[in-house]
């Protein structure tokens, strides 16, 4: 994947007010009572739903987080519609996505005990782009290596001990 420009925050907060819309109007629709927050993460936009009403909330999360998934490429596509640039805008419901990588470092945190313990390689569970880059960002944070394999649906990360020729990364 080529290097983007990096956006300027202007450019960011028009993605997240276009996201934002986007978003509205969907609630609209479902007739779902939800709360917009907008913001920047890490260089990229950040547009969350929140609501008061558990239950309705819950349906834009979806099981495994599919729906919030769906949400998140719709809302990418209608903001590129737009500003005719492609977004690395980031949609969460209700703080899912906090929950999600939360797991997702404590999955690594066990792995890298394993592989200090062991001194063996640790071989995760498939998981999405998203999972594998907190993975990989905690396993550098720690001082260890990691590395995907494996074709997508199916791509899974590997942790190893630093001193491993294994360096490369998705």
């Amino acid at each position: 994947m080529a290097q983007e420009e990096e956006k300027t925050i202007d450019q960011l907060n028009e993605e997240a007010d276009i996201a934002a819309d986007y978003l509205e109007e969907l609630l609209d629709i479902a007739d779902y009572d939800g709360d917009i927050e907008m913001g920047i993460r890490n260089g990229r936009p950040m547009v969350q739903i929140v609501a008061d009403d558990d239950a309705d909330i819950k349906h834009l999360i979806g099981r495994n987080g599919e729906v919030v998934d769906a949400l998140q490429q719709l809302t990418r596509l209608a903001v590129q519609q737009k500003t005719g640039e492609r977004s690395h805008l980031i949609v969460d419901v209700d703080g899912f996505l906090k929950r999600k990588r939360q797991r997702l470092r404590d999955i690594a945190l066990d792995a890298i005990d394993e592989v200090r313990e062991t001194g063996e390689a640790v071989d995760l569970k498939p998981m999405n782009s998203f999972e594998r880059k907190v993975v990989h960002d905690v396993v550098r944070e720690e001082g260890m290596k990691s590395r995907s394999h494996g074709e997508e649906p199916r791509r899974y990360v590997t942790v190893y001990l630093k001193a491993s020729s294994a360096d490369d990364e998705d």
